[in-house]
């Protein structure tokens, strides 16, 4: 992001436009509104005159966007994964390729998590030692200083993937959370070493060996809790957890609107439900962030992201950058792989 001279440039990020329930209108303005209150340039990256039309809507003249065209979009009814292959120039592999030819310091998109990992595997690449990328992050209101990995990305681990997912968490929670020594819990049923499948009972003492600040198991009812800051489990539970969690505060908020409007405090009902459903949806937590393992900056948005979710994404995606967040992710892993026996 500097020039040879040692003028800093903008950060340059692609945007999958046409990525996500809300797009391209949200993902357009959330774009807009990132380049100007970041000062970052920005190629979004869709149908041209779909984007331009959003575009026309907002004051540009003075912002660092321009439009990149890829108008073989994924159907609804296709397996995005797939499709990738099938359509290289979809937005979203579009998007990837403009990273790879440096064109683009980093990505995003609102669209198929499947999708963004399969384009970041296809032209991006991972880590050292990575078999594929893993999903995850903060999606707790009510835990904000936690992450959960893997959420879905990988449903089907071996033990010592988990120890990758521990690492990553760290670092993710270090850059993006502020935690200077990130604690690091197995999720299992049952707090005392020993219990749980097999993965977990082989995936224990790698994490304990692994150098990270591992305090042993934890249950589901920690994660809300805050009880660490890194839960480490299979992609197929993970995946479970929080879509269980958007599923729960959705039914809670329906009851307590029911209960406030009988007690005649309907005026508090909307506040009050409003509030729990944010802060146990991920698709309001304010803004997506990075794939982990992934040899580049390749972020990912909640699919119901509107336009302030894709500024936060955008904005994790300038940290991601300046903070050096794959450099670092490379680093601890490599020292937990070793301390791992991996």
């Amino acid at each position: 992001m500097s020039s040879a001279g040692g003028t800093k440039q903008p950060a340059r990020i692609a945007v999958d436009a046409m990525g996500g329930d809300y797009a391209p209108e949200e993902i357009v303005r959330g774009a807009v509104e990132a380049s100007r209150k970041l000062g970052v340039a920005v190629a979004l990256v869709g149908v041209p005159a779909d984007i331009e039309k959003e575009l026309q809507k907002s004051d540009t003249s003075d912002l660092p966007i321009r439009v990149v065209e890829a108008t073989d979009l994924i159907g609804e009814s296709e397996e995005p994964a797939f499709a990738v292959f099938r359509k290289p120039n979809c937005p979203v592999a579009v998007a990837a390729r403009l990273v790879k030819e440096g064109e683009a310091d980093a990505m995003v998109s609102a669209g198929s998590t499947g999708a963004a990992m399969v384009a970041a595997l296809q032209y991006v690449g991972t880590l050292p030692g990575m078999d594929r990328p893993m999903a995850g992050g903060a999606f707790l209101g009510l835990a904000p200083k936690t992450v959960v990995l893997d959420l879905g990305a990988n449903v089907g681990c071996q033990p010592y993937q988990l120890v990758d997912f521990a690492a990553a968490g760290t670092v993710y929670a270090r850059i993006f959370l502020g935690m200077d020594q990130p604690t690091v819990g197995l999720l299992n049923v049952g707090a005392e070493e020993g219990k749980g499948n097999d993965l977990a009972k082989e995936a224990y003492p790698l994490l304990k060996e692994s150098g990270l600040n591992f305090v042993g198991n934890v249950e589901g009812m920690d994660v809300a809790a805050g009880k660490v800051n890194v839960v480490v489990c299979d992609g197929f539970v993970g995946n479970i957890l929080v879509k269980f969690c958007e599923g729960l505060g959705r039914a809670i908020g329906q009851w307590l609107a029911g209960e406030l409007n009988e007690a005649g405090v309907a005026e508090d009902a909307d506040r009050v439900v409003g509030r729990l459903v944010r802060l146990m949806s991920p698709a309001t937590v304010l803004g997506g962030g990075p794939l982990l393992g992934v040899n580049g900056v390749v972020s990912v948005a909640h699919g119901a992201s509107r336009a302030p979710q894709i500024v936060g994404t955008i904005e994790n995606t300038k940290l991601a950058l300046e903070s050096d967040f794959v450099g670092k992710l490379k680093a601890e892993l490599e020292k937990a792989q070793a301390g791992a026996g991996q």
